[in-house]
C-alpha cells in the first residue's frame, strides 16, 4: 500500500498535484450545489475545500499553486472579456448611463465603508488589517476576480510584509456567505422601505413595450395609393422618406418582383414591407394603406423562399449590410436578423458578427448563393476560436505589465495579469473584426473556460490559505471578517437601491438587476429572475455588469497598491 500512501503524501509529483486538484475541485463543486433556502454557493464552495485541503497538509508546491491560481485567474477573467465585451460600449447608451452612474456609486460606497470598517474595528498600525479587509470587500460584494487582482498587486508589495504575504483569501471566505444573502436580503429591504407593489410593478412592464421599437422588425402588406409614387424608384422612395426600411415583395402587374433600388413603382401595386416597428405608420401614411389579408402572392415561374441563414464565415464578420449588395447582386433582401436571442432591423447599418442569423427572401437558388456566401455552417460554431484566446492572452498580459510610476506609490501601477486580459479582451470582443479576430465562442464553450479557470483559481488560493486559516480566522479576527463583511454589503445597497427608486423612479426588477450586476452575483439575478416573470431584472443586469467588473477588479489593485504598501 505504499503506493498509494505516496500518492496522497509526495506532493511534488504529477500525480499528486492532479489528484489534489481534482478532489478540491469535485468535492467543492458537489458541495456548493447543496441549496439552503433555495440559494447555493456554487462554484465558489471549491475554496472552502481547498481551505480544508490546506489545513490538513494535503497540498502542493508553492510555485506550483501560484502557477495555477495565475492561469486560472487570466482563463477566467479573459473569458469574463469576451463575453461582456460586445455589449461594454453599447451598455451606456438607452438609459443606460444613468444606470450606470448607480452602479459607480455603489461600488465606491462599498469601498468608503471597507474603509470605515477598517478604522472603527481593525487596528491600523497592523500591517495585515487593510490588506484582510480587501479580501472581505471582495468577499462581501462576491466578486472573485477583485480577490485575484488584490492577490496579484499584493505581491508587487511583498517587501512591505516581512513576515509574509497575509492570506486575503480568509477575509474573502469569511464575507462571502453573508455577501450572497446580504444582497439578497437588502434588495428585498428596499422593496419595503421603498413600499414597492410587485403586481404593480409587472403591470407597468406589461404596459410597455417589451422591445424597443426602433430596433423590432415590423412587417406589413401594403397597397401603394399614393399619386406622387407613381413611376417613382424604390430608391427615390426610400430617400424621401429617410426611413429605413426593406421591400421584400412587390406584385406589379399580376407578377410577384424582388424589388431593388431601380424598380418603379405604380399606384395600385402591392407590397411586402419590413420596417422599424416606430417607423410603421409613417410609411403607411406616406405610401398607402396597410391590408388586413395576409400576403399570398406567388410567382409561379421563379417561387420566392423565406430561409434563415447564420453567419459563419470569418470573411464576413464586422462588414455592414450595405456592403454585401444582397440586393442589387443577388436579387435577395435580408429582412430581419438575430443575435443572441434578440430580433433586430435589419439596417443598412447593421454590422455582421460571426453567430448572427438572418432571414433572407428571394429566388430559392439566389437564397442558396447568399447562404454560400454567409458562410451558413453551424459546425463551425461549436469549435472555440483557440487563436484567438491566446492571442488576446499574450497582448493582455504585455498590457498589463505596462508599469505607470506614480509619486508616492512603494510601486508601479499596472493592470497585471487580472487587470490587463480583462481589458484587451473587451476590446477585442467589440474591435476583433478590425484585426480579422474571430471572438465567436459558443455559450457552453465560454462557460466551460471560465468555470475551469475560476475552479483552477480558488482551488489554489483555498489551498494556500488553508496553512494559515486557523491562526487567522478562528483564533484571529475572523468574527470581524464576518460582520464588517455584512456591513459592507448591506448599506451601500440600501442607499442607492433606495434612492434609485425614489430620486429616479426606475422599475423595482430593473433596480433588482442593477445590483445584482453590480455586486456581480448570479445568485441574485436568479432570485429577482423568480419573482419577475419579464426581462427586466436581464436587463438592469447586463447594463451595469461589465463596467461593474472592471471598476472591481481595478479598485481593489488600486487600493492594495494605493494604502497598502505605505501602512
Amino acid at each position: 500500500m505504499d503506493w498509494l500512501i505516496n500518492l496522497f503524501s509526495v506532493n511534488d509529483s504529477v500525480a499528486h498535484i492532479v489528484l489534489l486538484y481534482s478532489v478540491v475541485i469535485a468535492g467543492g463543486v458537489l458541495l456548493g450545489k447543496i441549496k439552503v433556502g433555495g440559494i447555493s454557493l456554487g462554484v465558489t464552495f471549491v475554496l472552502f475545500v481547498g481551505i480544508l485541503a490546506g489545513h490538513i497538509k494535503f497540498t502542493a508546491p508553492t510555485n506550483i499553486l501560484t502557477f495555477m491560481q495565475d492561469f486560472g485567474l487570466i482563463l477566467f477573467v479573459f473569458c469574463i472579456g469576451l463575453q461582456v465585451g460586445p455589449g461594454f460600449f453599447e451598455s451606456f447608451k438607452k438609459g443606460g448611463i444613468k444606470l450606470n452612474l448607480l452602479s459607480v456609486s455603489l461600488i465606491l460606497l462599498n469601498v468608503a465603508v471597507m474603509f470605515a470598517c477598517y478604522f472603527i474595528f481593525f487596528d491600523t498600525s497592523d500591517p495585515n488589517a487593510l490588506p484582510m479587509m480587501v479580501g472581505t470587500l471582495s468577499g462581501a460584494v462576491t466578486n472573485t476576480p477583485g480577490l485575484g487582482a488584490a492577490n496579484e498587486a499584493l505581491t508587487s508589495l511583498e517587501s512591505s510584509f516581512p513576515n509574509g504575504l497575509p492570506q486575503i483569501a480568509s477575509g474573502y471566505a469569511c464575507a462571502y456567505p453573508l455577501g450572497v444573502l446580504g444582497i439578497i436580503g437588502a434588495t428585498i429591504a428596499v422593496r419595503y422601505i421603498c413600499r414597492v407593489d410587485l403586481q404593480e410593478e409587472e403591470d407597468k412592464l406589461a404596459a410597455q413595450e417589451s422591445e424597443d421599437p426602433h430596433a423590432k422588425p415590423y412587417v406589413m402588406h401594403v397597397r401603394v395609393n399614393n399619386s406622387y409614387l407613381d413611376g417613382r424608384t424604390l430608391g427615390q422612395i426610400s430617400e424621401f422618406l429617410n426611413r429605413d426600411m426593406v421591400c421584400t415583395r412587390l406584385y406589379h402587374d399580376g407578377k410577384v418582383v424582388i424589388p431593388q433600388q431601380d424598380t418603379v413603382f405604380s399606384v395600385g401595386d402591392e407590397a411586402l414591407i419590413v420596417c422599424a416597428e416606430s417607423d410603421a405608420e409613417a410609411i403607411q401614411v406616406f405610401i398607402g394603406e396597410e391590408l388586413p389579408e395576409e400576403w399570398a402572392y406567388e410567382d409561379k415561374e421563379q417561387p420566392l423562399v423565406s430561409k434563415r441563414i447564420v453567419v459563419t464565415r470569418p470573411a464576413i464578420n464586422g462588414k455592414l449590410l450595405r456592403e454585401m449588395h444582397f440586393s442589387s447582386v443577388y436579387g435577395v433582401n435580408i429582412t430581419r436578423i438575430t443575435r443572441q436571442g434578440m430580433n433586430l432591423f435589419a439596417s443598412p447599418s447593421h454590422r455582421f458578427q460571426i453567430g448572427d442569423r438572418v432571414v433572407a427572401v428571394g429566388p430559392e437558388d439566389h437564397v442558396d448563393r447568399v447562404a454560400e456566401v454567409l458562410g451558413n455552417s453551424a459546425r463551425r460554431l461549436d469549435a472555440p476560436n483557440i487563436a484567438t484566446i491566446f492571442i488576446g492572452i499574450i497582448v493582455g498580459i504585455l498590457f498589463g505589465s505596462i508599469p505607470l510610476h506614480i509619486h508616492g506609490i512603494p510601486a508601479a501601477l499596472k493592470l497585471g495579469i487580472a487587470g490587463g486580459p480583462l481589458v484587451i479582451a473587451i476590446l477585442i470582443g467589440r474591435f476583433g473584426y478590425k484585426f480579422k479576430l474571430v471572438t465567436y465562442t459558443t455559450t457552453s464553450a465560454n462557460l466551460m473556460l471560465r468555470e475551469i479557470g475560476l475552479a483552477l483559481f480558488l482551488a489554489s488560493v483555498g489551498i494556500k490559505a488553508g496553512a494559515h486559516f486557523w491562526d487567522t480566522v478562528i483564533q484571529g479576527d475572523g468574527i470581524k471578517y464576518v460582520y464588517t463583511g455584512f456591513i459592507i454589503t448591506v448599506i451601500p445597497i440600501l442607499i442607492v437601491g433606495t434612492i434609485t427608486r425614489l430620486v429616479y423612479k426606475f422599475n423595482y426588477f430593473t433596480i433588482m438587476g442593477m445590483l445584482a450586476g453590480t455586486c456581480t452575483d448570479p445568485p441574485a439575478l436568479a432570485y429577482a429572475n423568480q419573482i419577475c416573470s419579464r426581462e427586466a431584472p436581464g436587463i438592469g443586469y447586463s447594463t451595469v455588469y461589465p463596467l461593474s467588473m472592471f471598476l472591481r477588479i481595478f479598485t481593489a489593485q488600486l487600493i492594495v497598491l494605493f494604502f497598502c504598501g505605505s501602512i
